[in-house]
């Protein structure tokens, strides 16, 4: 399946949390898009990895992507290594991306800057003709470096290169993220409260999006970092 767009996270919800709107957007707009979550969450305080795989999946029929998978990577332990590199790199040349998106360059959570750099080198190395890997069916992959590669926000807030108008998506986000009943706050839960458990949390990924807004004259934005400079061919390609 050649997708247009591969989102990924280290866990069940940062792609949504992080990137959910701009996603929401470009599924509207016809593009084929996939999540790949690298862990199950499964050191999370709050719900199980089996009920974090059915929110994800819930989450997924929301925002309308054509397909998710879990990389069942090791919550909190995982390594940039080359284990966990060629396995992505098989993901990557099995999608095909033009763009991927993932964790941010650094945060609060160890595994989100641990990912971060995961996901970059993986795409980077998926694109050198000495690396051989094998499909499913255990045919040879050619090599596949996709174009952009652009890194969310999650718990800080960073400063971010690119802001993307996602006015009238919101909404499709926050339904996403509150698929997550186990994780995000309800007044009737008897979980632990976590720093994400609170009404605070849940509010602030409105109140970003209406900042990022504010900020590109919209109504809503979702920022990212990049790799290299964006180039454009003319300055009236700006907005």
């Amino acid at each position: 399946m050649k997708l247009d767009i591969l989102a990924i996270g280290a866990h069940p919800d940062d792609v949504e949390l992080g990137c959910g709107a701009t996603i929401a957007k470009e599924v509207a707009n016809g593009k084929k898009v996939g999540i790949i979550d690298l862990t199950k969450g499964e050191l999370g305080t709050r719900g199980t990895a089996e009920t974090r795989k059915i929110e994800a999946a819930n989450a997924a029929k929301i925002l309308g992507v054509d397909t998710r998978i879990n990389m069942g990577f090791a919550d909190g332990f995982f390594v940039n290594d080359k284990e966990h590199q060629l396995a992505l790199i098989k993901k990557i040349r099995t999608y095909k991306p033009e763009i991927v998106l993932c964790n941010a360059i650094e945060d609060r959570h160890i595994d989100h800057g641990k990912g971060s750099k995961l996901v970059s080198d993986a795409c980077f190395l998926s694109g050198l003709l000495k690396i051989q890997t094998l499909d499913e069916d255990g045919g040879q992959q050619t090599p596949w470096r996709p174009k952009f590669v652009y890194h969310y926000m999650q718990w800080k807030n960073l400063e971010p290169d690119i802001v993307v108008d996602v006015s009238g998506f919101v909404a499709i986000k926050m339904k996403a993220v509150l698929a997550y009943e186990t994780q995000f706050y309800s007044e009737n839960s008897k979980e632990p409260v976590t720093p994400i458990s609170s009404k605070n949390f849940t509010d602030s990924v409105k109140y970003r999006a209406r900042d990022l807004g504010r900020l590109i004259s919209t109504e809503a934005g979702e920022g990212f970092n990049v790799e290299r400079h964006p180039a454009v061919n003319s300055l009236f390609d700006l907005k």
